[in-house]
């Protein structure tokens, strides 16, 4: 079999081992699948049956497509930045390299459990929301199509800011935690949880910088009826501009991402990874 070709079917299979391994821990499985939807739901609970103004659409509805666009945000992020920074402490990226067509074989593994992973993830925030929330349902077809193209995309733009993320922090553990406040701040202004209509005209020019803003039109555009879109920005769903939007992050992302994990794991020596390894014991114990 071609040296490559076994590669990528070796981190196929990884992945999936490692996406199966994700749901013996009790732990993990509360935090990483059933946490944020049960926190969606109850913020539901608060809002009533209040609408958003400019279009006749339950503000609970509006929650809900928000917890969609930050489970993403959370998976393509703080999720893969932990991975990748704890992986480059223990000797896995290492191990990686060195190993012929390892990288090729890690980058295949890491991404089948992320989509894996998010595949679950976005399963356990939508069945309760579906059955729950008044106005929040997947728009027909058109609506199913949406969601798994923006999905995909918000994920491939998404993954490689937390890639660089966990390359580069110095310990992903409390690091994480750190990054997590610009990215909510991001999230805030971005429109995932009210309309970015009300922000001042200056963050809604530099909200649609980032992919977020379009993650989340996207995956309104896919869950919530039509009339919401007159309360956005343009007053119509711009998902031709939001595809454009976060394919040229996947790009640009992927190529900075390889760059800066090339550049890491040149630096990464045994030496180096014992010293980490002995000082994650020190901060452990």
């Amino acid at each position: 079999m071609n040296p490559t070709a076994h590669a990528v079917r070796t981190g196929f299979s990884r992945g999936w081992t490692e996406f199966k391994n994700s749901f013996a821990n009790a732990g993990e499985v509360i935090g990483g699948y059933f946490a944020m939807p049960l926190v969606f739901v109850a913020l539901t609970l608060f809002v009533g049956d209040d609408t958003v103004e400019g279009a006749d659409v339950p503000v609970a509805a509006m929650m809900m497509t928000g917890g969609v666009t930050m489970l993403l945000l959370m998976l393509g992020t703080a999720t893969v930045a932990q991975v990748i920074g704890s992986e480059r402490e223990d000797g896995t990226l290492l191990r990686a390299r060195v190993a012929p067509n390892g990288m090729v074989g890690y980058a295949v593994a890491k991404t089948w459990h992320l989509v894996t992973m998010s595949a679950a993830a976005m399963a356990f925030m939508l069945l309760p929301g579906l059955l729950l929330v008044d106005g929040f349902a997947v728009q027909g077809a058109f609506g199913v199509f949406t969601l798994l193209w923006v999905s995909l995309l918000s994920m491939t733009a998404l993954a490689p800011i937390g890639a660089i993320i966990g390359a580069t922090l110095s310990n992903p553990r409390t690091g994480v935690g750190v990054i997590m406040l610009p990215v909510m701040g991001l999230t805030m202004v971005s429109g995932v949880m009210f309309p970015i209509s009300v922000m001042p005209s200056w963050l809604q020019t530099l909200a649609q910088v980032f992919p977020v803003y379009w993650s989340g039109m996207g995956v309104r555009a896919a869950l919530l009826p039509e009339a919401h879109a007159a309360a956005e920005l343009a007053g119509t769903w711009q998902l031709p501009q939001a595809a454009g939007v976060l394919a040229l992050w996947s790009v640009v992302g992927f190529v900075a991402a390889q760059w800066v994990l090339r550049r890491m794991t040149r630096k990464t020596s045994g030496s180096r990874v014992q010293q980490a390894r002995e000082k994650a014991m020190q901060r452990a114990y």
